[in-house]
């Protein structure tokens, strides 16, 4: 009984990180470029109570007796798929159709990844995205202060050239205005062998990790990479129906875990009004 105890607590915290997952999903459903979370579950070290034999004499089989220890959260895996595009007031609103993510550079100095394009001009006349992070591409046209380079490339911030706040991006990243310039900044999107590894740090960026592989830096529509959709921006990949069957889901799993305890804890009490 005391064993029951420790199992089924063990799935009661296993489903509420599983909700705690569902609900962040829930809370991001119209966050631009939001990818949906899922919660892997593993079980635990099984105690073997009896090992399985086979008599000499006749033959029979023994079966052997196993119990199981419960279940953990193993991990979280981010869903990738791509959000629904939908259209924009701002030509400087990009949404990528098919891989890769636009690079930024975080506020620590870290090159950040990210499928939200909402970007915008700042004071500078630098490309930037809702949080003022200055966006990235080898093919750039301004030197940042201190040198960023991934995968041997040197990162620059994209500035385009106008006067009018005109900025026109079409599907292959090419950055043009109203001034007719030979060598246009250009876009660039990133990629991974496994974009799966890339680990969450907030407001829809990722920062690359060992498991992550290779990155691969190339311009839009070039080696299998996305369009530049501009005018449009991601939404969210997240399904509210979906969430909300596997809220209930988690919810019901929980209950029966709580029905396991309180009966574990009735089945002691009548062992212990034994003695009376």
């Amino acid at each position: 009984m005391i064993r029951s105890l420790y199992i089924a607590s063990s799935g009661m915290q296993s489903q509420q990180l599983n909700l705690d997952v569902i609900s962040n999903n829930l809370s991001n459903v119209n966050t631009t470029g939001f990818k949906k979370s899922r919660a892997d579950f593993q079980s635990l070290l099984y105690q073997s109570l009896k090992e399985p034999t086979v008599s000499s004499e006749n033959g029979n089989n023994s079966f052997g007796i196993e119990v199981g220890n419960g279940v953990r959260v193993v991990g979280t895996r981010t869903i990738l798929e791509q959000g629904v595009l939908h259209e924009s007031e701002s030509n400087q609103d990009l949404a990528i159709d098919g891989r890769g993510y636009f690079m930024v550079q975080l506020p620590d100095g870290n090159v950040g990844f990210t499928r939200n394009g909402a970007f915008r001009i700042n004071s500078e006349g630098v490309l930037v995205n809702s949080n003022g992070c200055r966006v990235l591409s080898s093919q750039g046209n301004v030197t940042p202060e201190n040198s960023i380079s991934l995968n041997s490339k040197e990162l620059k911030y994209i500035k385009p050239d106008t006067d009018t706040g005109t900025v026109n991006i079409d599907k292959e990243g090419i950055i043009s205005t109203e001034k007719e310039i030979s060598n246009s900044p250009v876009l660039e999107l990133a990629d991974f062998i496994n974009p799966g590894g890339l680990k969450a740090v907030g407001s829809t960026t990722y920062v690359a990790s060992n498991v992550c592989g290779d990155v691969t830096i190339a311009q839009p529509t070039c080696d299998d990479f996305g369009t530049i959709e501009a005018g449009f921006l991601e939404s969210s990949n997240v399904q509210i129906v979906e969430e909300m069957v596997k809220m209930i889901m988690a919810q019901r799993a929980y209950e029966i875990g709580s029905k396991a305890v309180q009966t574990s804890d009735e089945m002691m009490g009548m062992t212990n009004s034994l003695k009376r």
